[in-house]
């Protein structure tokens, strides 16, 4: 038999590991107690020990400037951009610059990059797999939200190596759903994945035919999914607690985490009752001296109230990407739910309203990402019986920043992947040495606004007078959504030596 691939969706707020069986059959990889996810929350305690998963979930309340959470979303991320200064708003540990211009974790005086934390969550989920299985793995198939770009998919494969894990394939979160329902029956049907997890969102439409899962449009937002929900209720506690108390609590590191996970608790409770009381004794000193407790009630319609801006992002997310696969709300067949934020009954009702009909109850929210990953691990081996073709697109535009800032667009947003571009180049100067190419990708209108993939050099221009040397580039973009780059002399056929600075 060949070596044990497993599916691994490394999630924002909960990480998860599956397998396919010697029969075919997908299991989860249990963590304990009859868990199958495993928290993605990485700390180092007062005695300088590391801890992952719900080791490191137990003590955070205790030990927030010490428990990373979140690490996901600052993959492959520069430490200059809105989305990092968004996310300081939102976390209890601090970041920094590190010296490739990316996000560095401060710790106990120690620096991590989010790819190191990321990584301890993949080695956990691979310790756990080896344990249940009685094997070594060391291969797997990881998932990434649809909407990541080049950086942040080589930031996978990077915490991947890191953690002792060969990422044999990077497949979106929703294509992994989309297997998950239609990878082992036969249907001839158009979905929606509206995948709405603890720190993204995403909707794809994906049709599916004879195994075949050929997504049409995709969209998404890599700042928007539960974290930030739990976030507006926080505002809203705090809020209250200051015009009750006159007491502002956000500079009190464990008060806030408190208050986090009371909110989180408080949220989810409402997903099935009206009303929830939230409670917290003893959460700082009036200024009489005395302890004062939290104790408030938030009723369902506060809350949607709260949210009803990040849901309404997420339909003016999904209208655009129907739109882009050329089809109409009634024209999608089923509407599959990803992501614990797709539990809230507003998102639900919305859903019906907006798609027609309401959700299908054909995958499980918290594991169908998993599974897919699993089935699709499993079609690669050679022994298998399932036989699975993905037919996926690129989910944002990548393009050549001109000397102007313009943008000149090599690949196209929701053009289909694997896909490879040619253009030929001209010295623009005598004896000219290098081909200095600066690759951007995003969908907003100039440069500076899209994310900066990297600055790559070609040298070795053979001299010649401005405009004599022609140089043939060629772009390639793989399945797995990341670019690679050759040139070579198009007269003589000699390669060009190639470097490349990384986007900061």
């Amino acid at each position: 038999m060949s070596e044990t691939i497993i599916g691994v969706d490394l999630g924002t707020t909960n990480s998860c590991g599956a397998v396919v069986r010697d029969n075919g059959e997908v299991a989860l990889i249990p963590y304990r107690g009859g868990e199958f996810t495993v928290p993605s929350v990485f700390a180092i305690d007062d005695k300088g020990q590391e801890l992952v998963g719900y080791e490191a979930q137990r003590q955070w309340q205790l030990n927030p400037k010490r428990t990373v959470y979140g690490a996901k979303r600052l993959m492959g991320i520069s430490y200059g951009s809105e989305l990092v200064r968004e996310m300081q708003k939102r976390i209890t540990y601090d970041i920094a610059a590190g010296d490739a211009g990316d996000v560095e974790i401060v710790l106990q005086g120690k620096r991590l990059k989010a790819v190191e934390v990321s990584a301890r969550i993949l080695a956990k989920i691979k310790e756990v797999a080896s344990a249940h299985l009685n094997v070594p793995v060391t291969k797997a198939v990881v998932t990434v939200p649809a909407y990541f770009n080049d950086r942040q998919r080589q930031a996978v494969h990077l915490a991947g190596k890191a953690a002792g894990l060969e990422v044999v394939s990077i497949i979106n979160e929703p294509t992994a759903a989309a297997l998950a329902y239609g990878a082992k029956k036969s249907v001839n049907e158009t979905v929606a994945v509206y995948d709405l997890g603890g720190g993204t969102f995403d909707i794809s439409v994906i049709h599916i035919r004879d195994r075949v899962f050929e997504v049409r449009a995709t969209g998404g937002d890599v700042f928007l999914g539960g974290i930030d929900f739990d976030t507006a209720v926080v505002q809203y506690i705090l809020g209250d607690f200051k015009a009750q108390h006159g007491l502002d609590l956000t500079g009190d590191p464990i008060a806030m985490q408190r208050i986090r996970d009371m909110a989180e608790r408080v949220k989810i409770d409402l997903s099935m009752r009206q009303e929830a009381p939230l409670s917290i004794p003893f959460i700082t000193i009036a200024k009489s001296g005395q302890p004062l407790d939290l104790n408030m009630i938030i009723r369902r319609d506060e809350l949607e109230t709260l949210v009803s801006h990040l849901v309404d992002r997420t339909f003016d997310t999904c209208a655009k990407v129907i739109e882009d696969a050329g089809l109409t709300a009634d024209q999608i067949d089923q509407v599959l739910l990803v992501g614990g934020q797709t539990r809230m009954p507003l998102i639900q009702d919305r859903i019906a309203k907006f798609f027609g009909k309401p959700p299908s109850k054909g995958v499980h929210p918290d594991e169908a990402v998993a599974i897919g990953a699993a089935l699709f691990a499993w079609s690669l081996k050679a022994e298998s019986n399932l036989k699975v073709r993905l037919l996926d697109v690129l989910p944002m535009a990548i393009a050549i920043e001109t000397a102007n800032g313009t943008l000149h667009h090599l690949f196209e947003r929701n053009c289909a992947v694997p896909n490879q571009r040619q253009f030929t180049f001209t010295t623009h100067r005598d004896n000219q040495k290098d081909l200095v190419m600066r690759i951007c990708q995003g969908d907003k209108p100039s440069a500076q606004e899209n994310t900066h993939l990297g600055e790559f050099t070609f040298a070795g221009i053979r001299p010649g007078p401005a405009g004599a040397v022609k140089v043939e580039v060629v772009f390639d973009v793989s399945s797995e959504g990341i670019l690679s780059l050759n040139a070579k002399d198009l007269d003589t056929g000699a390669q060009m030596r190639q470097t490349v600075k990384l986007g900061t």
